[in-house]
Order: C-alpha cells, then sequence, then structure tokens
C-alpha cells in the first residue's frame, strides 16, 4: 500500500535501483518496545502519585525523546520543570531495569534485515531514544546483523525530525541523501527524511496511523515489513 494507492490509483513500483543504503528508526519500526516503555513511564507516575496511561496512548506519547514522553505523561497541572526533571530521571532508573522484558523485533523484521543484508545494502539506525539505551537495546536485541552508524539521542545533536543526525550518517558513509530510504512510523521520521532530502517509507506495523504518516511526507506505506522487497 502507497499514497497512491490509497488515494485511488494504481501502486507505482519505484525503482529504487539508486538507493543503496536504508535509515531505520527504532521503536515502532525495528522493535515493539511499547509495553516496557509504558510499564517504565507508568511505575514512574506512580512514584509521585500520578495516574499511568495504556499503552495505545503511549504510542502517541513517544517518539520524541524521553523530556517530551515525560512531559505528555504528566498531568498538564504537574508538567513544572523541576517535576520534568525529576520523572526524567526515575523513568531512565525504571527503563534501565526492565527495557528488555517485553521488548522484541516485529515479525518480519529478522527476514528483512537479512534480505537487506544479504543484497548489500548499507543499514544504518536513528532513534529519539538515548543514545546510550540504543547503543544497548541494538547489541542485545539485533545482534545478528551490521549497522555501519546507530545514533540515538544525543546532546550535542537536535533530535528529529532536525536532519542534522540523518546528514550526519550520509557523510559518514560517504553518501548523498538520495541514495537513502527511510523507515519509519512516525510523522517525526517522515519530517526527518525529507528535511534531509531521503526518501521517506512510512510502516504501518508501528505506533501511528497511516493518515499521519501521509501527512508529513511518506512515498510509500508498507503493511508488513517485508514488502519493502518489492520496491527494491
Amino acid at each position: 500500500m502507497d499514497k497512491l494507492k490509497m488515494e485511488g490509483g494504481k501502486t507505482p513500483r519505484y525503482a529504487f535501483m539508486s538507493y543503496e543504503a536504508i535509515i531505520f528508526d527504532l521503536d515502532g519500526t525495528l522493535l515493539n518496545t511499547i509495553e516496557d516503555l509504558t510499564d517504565s513511564m507508568n511505575l514512574t507516575l506512580s512514584r509521585f502519585g500520578f495516574k499511568g496511561h495504556d499503552p495505545e496512548t503511549y504510542k502517541y506519547f513517544i517518539g520524541d525523546g524521553i523530556e517530551t514522553l515525560v512531559r505528555r505523561a504528566l498531568p498538564p497541572e504537574s508538567r513544572q520543570e523541576e517535576m520534568v526533571a525529576r520523572c526524567v530521571e526515575i523513568m531512565r532508573q525504571e527503563y534501565a531495569l526492565r527495557w528488555d522484558k517485553k521488548t522484541h523485533p516485529y515479525p518480519g523484521i529478522p527476514e528483512l534485515l537479512d534480505a537487506l543484508s544479504e543484497k548489500g545494502w548499507v543499514l544504518s539506525i536513528l532513534s529519539n531514544k538515548p543514545d546510550d539505551s540504543t547503543q544497548m537495546v541494538v547489541a542485545k536485541l539485533l545482534p545478528r546483523w551490521s549497522f555501519q552508524v546507530i545514533f540515538g539521542s544525543r546532546p550535542s545533536v537536535p533530535k528529529k525530525p532536525d536532519p542534522s543526525a540523518a546528514l550526519e550518517i550520509a557523510k559518514i558513509l560517504d553518501l548523498t541523501p538520495d541514495q537513502f530510504l527511510y523507515l519509519g512510523d512516525t510523522g517525526t521520521d517522515m519530517k526527518t527524511a525529507l528535511s534531509a532530502g531521503m526518501f521517506p517509507v512510512g510502516a504501518l506495523w508501528g505506533f501511528r496511523t497511516a493518515q499521519e504518516l501521509l501527512t508529513h511526507g511518506a512515498k510509500v506505506l508498507i503493511e508488513k515489513p517485508l514488502d519493502l522487497l518489492q520496491y527494491l
């Protein structure tokens, strides 16, 4: 399924022969992390007497970094800077205790990564999850595959949708942005790809809707990971 098909046209077969590399988002694209994030944030909120949220709600809270997650999860009247900072610290501690309890690759992701690796694609990961957490998660849960660059959120680099980190990946790999596909599950990812001059592909198995992905610039939407292979 892609944008043109959803608008009533025929499904185009984009010629991706000119692309050599792909940047993946992590949470909601490669890994289903929602339950561990939900448990960690709800435990953080309970420490301060606040009510938690369900996983479906958290799908719209995450994706823009831990501070934004905390702000969205807190009651509006309790979003003072001091409270946010305290909750960020506790959330980091809670997530460090349980980030791998329920998190797992989405069905079809191992097969997709195998196929891309076999075809010689250059694979990288760009997440708004803190960089130390990103490195740890990928090392443990995606150890079979070689990712040339893995970046999480770093204090010295603006978070997505700013394109700085995506462009840094292109520079490290000595490739031009137009040689990259960018696969993600949120509007933030689509905006990042467009701003960086990369081809935005929306993942429908993740945390957000097709409408959000299209609104923010997705050129192609895929329902299952292996659907990407039909375009390559």
